[in-house]
């Protein structure tokens, strides 16, 4: 990612989803940078073979922007995935965040979610 010229801030996640807080330029696309993303990090694990399974990504992704001032807060919430998700799981949380923020949305277009 820092050799597309973003720049990486945090990043973490549990067994079925990650979260990936980035720096980006103004002039980058997000979907072309979480296309890069996807795909570098295959061929990465597949390199590496930190898997016997067939690692894929599902098809979509959800993205969010933050203001600058919120970055600490955002930062802290990535890095403390394990104990956030203990409290609740990915979906609720999720779905929550959807509904606190007004954001609309079809049901059809949400990603397959799996439990933690």
């Amino acid at each position: 990612m820092q050799n597309k010229g973003q720049k990486m801030l945090a990043i973490n996640g549990m067994p079925y989803h990650i979260h990936i807080q980035v720096g980006m330029k103004p002039n980058c696309n997000l979907s072309d940078l979480v296309r890069e993303i996807k795909k570098s990090s295959i061929t990465f694990i597949r390199e590496k073979k930190f898997t016997n399974y067939k690692f894929e990504w599902q098809s979509g992704y959800g993205a969010f922007s933050y203001s600058h001032s919120a970055l600490g807060n955002v930062i802290k919430y990535i890095t403390e995935q394990k104990e956030h998700h203990k409290k609740r799981t990915f979906r609720e949380e999720y779905m929550d965040f959807l509904e606190k923020y007004e954001i609309d949305f079809q049901v059809e277009y949400l990603f397959d979610f799996i439990e933690d």
